[in-house]
């Protein structure tokens, strides 16, 4: 059995998966403990729903392993763990197993997801603690995009500046795997995916490969998105910035912009159902510039064949799909498909790949 890791900051989301013969993946177990680091956490894994004391990650991962092994899922009955690591940098372009360079991989790393980064560290370091002979694999959000050409990941800045890392990644990553993984040999040429929930992106897949994406050297560029701004010009963020002092104009930018900015909610579900002005024009905007960046995806690609909808929004919301559609109808008539997220799922699906049984 494969478990896999998605270590937050104050939060471990994991999932048992049994590998079986023909290649798919039963969930046995899934859930969390949350408020780490706080007065008090929280496990909730099976039969387990309780307080807990949890200071530290490691803390939080022992009562997870003791909770699995409580209830029949020890350390001896699993093969493997897999873990969700945000950013890849430009070395770790694909999943593997962890070792002492991966491991520096995403250590080097840090400064490009200084948020998310330290956290999945630590949830690997504490399992080499906790399970030192559990094999460990990782997987990284911004892999899938590796594929890009250089003409679509640089910025046109000076040479030292893209030298330090300055570049797009694009995220969201694992979404668009399992999207190609649902669809295997029957894959449309040119396929438009959207990945619509609290954070927005969109992808240019062709063949099977991402060729472009939304977001950038952060999440914070490309759709609009339920608290972020999407893409903004440089120099009104650096006006912001002059204005509120750089990590003010960071919060409000990733914390109180998008759909919260627009229509005073982050909730598409809320937003829908308000009827105002502030919520119709929020809906208006995120439908509208989510046709908008797939302009840019289609010259990507050359064409259209097929678009797929995934993520909370995109996959729960037709009202949406149809709006945004709306907006590509002069494209004609363009199969729509969608795809429910499985990021674990496709995480346990890579560390099978590379040998984990």
């Amino acid at each position: 059995m494969i478990l896999v890791v998605n270590a937050g900051s104050s939060s471990i989301k994991v999932a048992v998966f049994q590998p079986t013969d023909t290649a798919d993946l039963t969930e046995v177990m899934a859930g969390q403990v949350s408020g780490i680091g706080g007065p008090l956490a929280h496990i909730d894994l099976g039969t387990d729903d309780k307080d807990i004391a949890a200071p530290d990650h490691d803390a939080a991962l022992t009562a997870i392993l003791n909770s699995l092994a409580a209830q029949g899922i020890t350390t001896q009955t699993l093969t493997a763990a897999a873990h969700r690591v945000v950013h890849g940098g430009t070395t770790l372009v694909a999943p593997c197993r962890v070792d002492d360079d991966v491991i520096a991989g995403i250590e080097a790393a840090i400064p490009l997801a200084p948020l998310h980064n330290p956290n999945n560290l630590a949830g690997i370091r504490a399992l080499q603690t906790l399970a030192p002979d559990l094999p460990q694999f990782a997987s990284f959000g911004t892999a899938f995009h590796a594929t890009n050409p250089d003409v679509a990941t640089a910025y046109a800045i000076p040479a030292d500046d893209r030298a330090m890392g300055i570049r797009r990644y694009g995220f969201h990553g694992l979404s668009y795997a399992w999207i190609v993984t649902q669809f295997g040999d029957e894959i449309p040429s040119r396929l438009l995916a959207l990945h619509l929930g609290s954070g927005a992106s969109l992808c240019a897949i062709k063949d099977g490969k991402s060729v472009a994406t939304s977001m950038g050297y952060s999440p914070l560029d490309g759709l609009t998105m339920g608290t972020r701004s999407g893409a903004i010009d440089g120099m009104a963020v650096l006006r912001m910035a002059e204005i509120h002092g750089i990590d003010e104009a960071e919060r409000r930018l990733n914390k109180d912009s998008g759909l919260k900015g627009l229509g005073g909610a982050n909730d598409m579900r809320l937003l829908l159902a308000a009827d105002t002005p502030e919520a119709n024009f929020a809906i208006d905007h995120f439908c509208y510039w989510a046709a908008r960046h797939a302009g840019s995806a289609l010259v990507a690609m050359g064409g259209i064949d097929a678009v797929a909808f995934t993520g909370g929004i995109g996959q729960n919301s037709a009202d949406i799909r149809d709006r945004i559609m709306a907006h590509l109808a002069f494209l004609g008539d363009i199969p729509v498909h969608v795809v429910e997220t499985q990021e674990e799922r496709q995480i346990a699906l890579d560390a099978v790949n590379l040998g984990a049984a």
